[in-house]
C-alpha cells in the first residue's frame, strides 16, 4: 500500500463516515426539535392549568370569605334574639312593676278617700254629738239631715269604738241619736 492508495482510502473512510454521522445527526436534531415542543407544550399547559387553578382558589377563596361572613350574620342575629328575649324580659317586668304600682297607687288612693270621709264623718259626727249633748235638739235635727244627705260620710263613721273606754261607738252613739230625736 503505498502513500496515495492509503491516503485515497482514508479519505474515503472520512466521507464515509461523515455520511454515516449525517442522517444520525439529522435524527438527533429531529429528537431534540420535539423533545423541545413537547417540553414547549407542556409548559404551555402547565401556566394554563396555574391559570385556572388560581381562578379556583380565589373563588373557593371568596366562597370561605362568603361562608365566614354568613356565620359572622348568624351569630350577629342570634345575638340579636338574645338581646330581643332579655328586653322583651325587661319590658314584661316593667309592665308588671307598673301594674303593681298603679294597683297600690289606687288602693293608697281608696285609703286615703276612706280615711278623709272618716275624718269628715267623725267631724259632723262631734258637732251633732255636741249639739244634742247641749240640748240644742233644733240643731242637731238639722245637723242630723244634712249629715243623711252626705250618705259616703254616714258610711264612713268607724263602727268600732276608737277611744278605748267602754262606751258606743261613733256609728252606734250617732245611731243612739238619731233615734233619740225622731
Amino acid at each position: 500500500m503505498s502513500g496515495k492508495e492509503s491516503g485515497n482510502l482514508q479519505h474515503q473512510a472520512e466521507h464515509a463516515r461523515s455520511r454515516q454521522r449525517s442522517p444520525i445527526l439529522v435524527y438527533l436534531v429531529i429528537l431534540f426539535a420535539a423533545a423541545f415542543l413537547l417540553l414547549l407544550l407542556a409548559y404551555f399547559q402547565q401556566q394554563r392549568t396555574n391559570d385556572s387553578n388560581s381562578e379556583a382558589i380565589d373563588a373557593l377563596k371568596q366562597s370561605v370569605s362568603a361562608t365566614d361572613s354568613i356565620q359572622i350574620l348568624m351569630s350577629d342575629n342570634e345575638e340579636l334574639h338574645k338581646q330581643v328575649a332579655q328586653l322583651q324580659e325587661q319590658l314584661d317586668a316593667a309592665e308588671q312593676a307598673q301594674a303593681e304600682a298603679v294597683q297600690e297607687a289606687q288602693a293608697l288612693t281608696r285609703q286615703v278617700q276612706e280615711e278623709s270621709d272618716s275624718a269628715d264623718a267623725m267631724q259632723w259626727f262631734w258637732q251633732i254629738e255636741s249639739a244634742y249633748a247641749q240640748k240644742r235638739y233644733a240643731t242637731a235635727r238639722e245637723l242630723i239631715q244634712q249629715f243623711e244627705a252626705l250618705s259616703q260620710l254616714k258610711e264612713a263613721l268607724p263602727k268600732e269604738n276608737t277611744t278605748g273606754t267602754q262606751r258606743f261607738s261613733p256609728s252606734a252613739r250617732y245611731q243612739e241619736i238619731y233615734d233619740a230625736l225622731y
